[in-house]
């Protein structure tokens, strides 16, 4: 299961909304959750990972998932990157 998701923070994935990512991701434990941006595959359960993807507002960005509930967490993992966090 995989889709594609918007970056719509202005000041794009810093740590806050990196650790947002990867705390969500995480409550998926049987998930296997990827973000892949220009080529670059990780975990989205790395926040070292997260945050060397660099995403930009308006980088569009794919979420990954296989396992247990991998429509859920791509959903939201999904949401989580396409929301405004300071």
């Amino acid at each position: 299961m995989e889709k594609q998701f918007t970056v719509k923070n202005p000041q794009g994935i810093h740590a806050r909304p990196a650790g947002a990512i990867m705390k969500k991701a995480s409550e998926f434990a049987a998930t296997q959750i990827s973000l892949e941006l220009n080529g670059r595959k990780i975990s989205a359960k790395s926040i070292t990972g997260v945050l060397t993807l660099g995403m930009k507002a308006g980088d569009t960005v794919t979420v990954s998932a296989e396992g247990d509930q991998a429509e859920q967490a791509v959903e939201a993992v999904g949401a989580v990157i396409e929301s405004v966090l300071d």
